[in-house]
This record gives structure tokens, sequence and C-alpha cells, in this order.
């Protein structure tokens, strides 16, 4: 290049496009669609700074994996030219297989299919567009190469991703209990044997690291707002679905059309290139301009539906650590159908119940300590603090949702 091209980001400052390949992947139809998918989904009813998208979050990963990859080499790990740039494609292509909302409509849209897998098909429609020049980046991000630190970078507990999602998150929603300090975490990675650790005196900060993401999970993505918000967009779809398999005729862009029509698995994919392209094109942008198209619709449900969405008058909400018992199910059907005068097979699209639950450390895909002696242990060992025992396990709440004028009859 001429010059490196520079992106001014509001985290991190200038950062570096550092080479002709990456640039033309920025540059590229797949990857400047992630500009119209917000990282957050509809966080930004709760709080209203969230509005930056997997571009800005794409950019920002490639950046520490730049820094973290820079401060290997200084404590004397061989990393190549060919090595260094491939780190920094995976990372920066790692969620390119994300449609509109990010997770929210994942498992409606396309039922079975992680963003992951479709990740991975991006990347090599990419390599083959640029004749196999990302072909260490596809051995990277499905974890096929020797080296095993380098995917560890892209997906592990204590990788790429995260570091910049919590620092970025925290920072567009103002939610400072999720601070992190990225700069001395990147600082305290290693490797020891091939895999990616954490040097003892960095142990705080992976505490830290730790709590803060359990923190801004209950905060912010399990948010109970946030949960109602993505309960009625996924209502929405499933019902526009519905309507258009019994061949109603709904306004939406080609590419929605064709995943409201057809239920398709990743093997449909494999099968038909034009389907990656078509979901190559959607984002937010297709939602919201149908939601608006719906909410004039003769179908009450999905008129109703988009609505309240555009006018953000959302489902109540409540998160118990109880289980929603069967009456109330059956009392919110009995009250919805009365107040809306719906069909029981109808009730489903007017309310919603289900299970999140908070995974901030999970055994099996542990944070390993390099303690000053040599020996390697989990950071749940290694620790001094009982707590970071106690946010290995899974925290489960129960929520249910339901239009606020509809009362809970008799429960």
């Amino acid at each position: 290049m001429i010059k490196k091209k520079l992106i001014n980001d509001p985290v991190y400052g200038f950062i570096t496009i550092p080479s002709e390949l990456i640039y033309e992947i920025i540059s590229h139809r797949f990857f400047q669609r992630l500009r119209h998918i917000k990282q957050l989904g509809l966080t930004h009813y709760v709080y209203p700074g969230a509005l930056h998208t997997r571009f800005q979050h794409a950019l920002g990963a490639m950046h520490l994996m730049g820094k973290v990859l820079d401060q290997l080499r200084l404590k004397g790990v061989e990393i190549s030219h060919q090595e260094y740039e491939a780190s920094q494609i995976s990372i920066l292509l790692h969620d390119i297989g994300h449609g509109p909302f990010s997770h929210t409509l994942e498992h409606v849209l396309l039922s079975g299919i992680k963003h992951e897998s479709l990740s991975y098909l991006f990347i090599d429609k990419l390599n083959e567009e640029t004749k196999g020049a990302l072909n260490l980046t596809l051995q990277i991000f499905r974890d096929s190469y020797p080296r095993k630190f380098f995917h560890q970078l892209i997906s592990s507990q204590l990788d790429i991703d995260r570091l910049d999602y919590l620092k970025r998150d925290c920072f567009f929603t103002g939610v400072q209990e999720g601070t992190i300090g990225v700069d001395r975490i990147l600082a305290m990675l290693n490797v020891h044997q091939d895999q990616l650790v954490v040097e003892e005196k960095g142990i705080y900060s992976i505490e830290n690291f730790l709590n803060a993401r359990r923190l801004m999970y209950w905060q912010v993505y399990l948010h109970k707002t946030s949960v109602s918000a993505e309960r009625m967009l996924v209502n929405v779809i499933r019902r526009a679905q519905a309507l258009v398999r019994a061949d109603e005729t709904l306004p939406a862009s080609d590419a929605l059309h064709v995943f409201l029509k057809n239920k398709l698995t990743l093997t449909s994919f494999k099968e038909n290139e034009d389907l990656l392209s078509r979901f190559g094109e959607l984002d937010d942008n297709d939602i919201w301009g149908s939601l608006k198209c719906w909410q004039n619709n003769s179908d009450n449900i999905l008129s109703l539906l988009s609505r309240m969405l555009l006018e953000r008058r959302l489902f109540k909400v409540r998160l118990s650590i109880e289980p929603i018992r069967r009456n109330e199910v059956a009392n919110i059907q009995a009250s919805i159908m009365k107040t809306y005068n719906t069909l029981r097979s109808e009730t489903p699209y007017l309310f919603s119940h289900g299970i999140v639950s908070n995974e901030a450390y999970a055994e099996g895909h542990q944070i390993n300590i390099l303690m000053r002696n040599g020996e390697l242990l989990d950071i749940a060992q290694a620790s001094d603090l009982p707590n970071i025992k106690a946010i290995s396990k899974i925290v489960k709440k129960n929520y249910l949702c339901w239009p606020k004028n509809v009362s809970l009859l008799n429960s």
C-alpha cells in the first residue's frame, strides 16, 4: 500500500488497516454488510447509546489481535508474517456469518444453523475470490492449524472476540461495571507448550474480566427489557414465516423473502451457492423496513406486533428462579384469546416463555494460569477468590413475557 489506511475508533483511537489483502476484505460487500447489523440487537431499547455495529466490533478485534501478536513476539514467540496476517483476518471475519440483529434471530431465520458455520462458508467463498489467499485463515478458524494458540485467540474462554465486545459494549451502553483492563490482559498473555496461557501476575486482571462478563450478562445481554423486545421480534418473524409458508403475500426484500419462505439447512447452503449470497444481502434494515410495512397488514397479529415494536410498546416481562407454572401459561392464553379475539393456536405469538442462562466461565474450556514455578493451573484453582469458583456455575432464570394489557387471571 502507498500508505496505510487509518480508521478512527472511539474505543481505541486510530486503527491501522495493515495490508492490501485486509483492505480488500474490509471493502467486500459481505463485510460492509456488518455496518448495518447492530452488535447488541435491540439492546438500544434499554441503553440508547448501544447503536454500535458488528463492523466496528470486527475492526476492534482485528486491532487487538495485532496488539497481542506484537506482545507475544516480544516474549520470544515466533510468529511469521503469514500467521500474523491470517490471524488478523480470522478474527476480522469471525462474525461475518451473523444475520439481522445478531443473536436475536439466529435460530429463527435459520433454524439449527450457527453463525460460526456461515462465517466459515463466507471465509471459504472469499478464499475462492482471492485465489487461495485465505487458506491459512481457514485452518486457524476451524482449528486445524498445528499451532493451537492461534485458534484460542479466535475462540476460547479468553479470546480476542470477548475482550473487544466487553470493552466496546461497556463503552456504548455506559455500564461501567463491565470495565476491563484490556491492555493489561494482553500484556499478561503468553504461549506455553503451544497453548495460550496467562502469566501468574495477571490473575487479578482475569478475575476482573470474569466478574465483568457476568455482570454484563445480567445488566446488558440478558436485561429483562431486552429479553422482552427480542422475543417480540422473534414472534413477528415466526408469524411472518407462517403466513408466507401458507402462501400469503407479504411485503419484504427479496433476500428476506427467501428465509421467510424456506426451511433451510447447512446442507442447503453447501448445495446452493446463491443462498449464501442472499444471506449476504440481509441486515437489520430488511427487518425494520418490513416491520414498517407489516404494521398496516390485514393480519391482526402481525400488524399488532410490528406496531408495538416500532413504538416501543413492549411486553411486560418477569424473570424468576422458579419455573413457569402451567396454569400461568394457560391463564395467559385464555386472557389473550379474550382480549385480542384470537384462536388458541395463535396465542403463542402474543406471549413468550423460556430460559436464559448466564455462563460467565464454563468448565472444560479453561483459562490456564502459568505459575512462576512453571505449573499450569485453571483460574478457578489459581485464584484465591471464592467467587471465581461460584461464577463457573451456570445460572439459569425463567422468563415470562406478555402484553401489558393482558392480566394474569387467577395466578
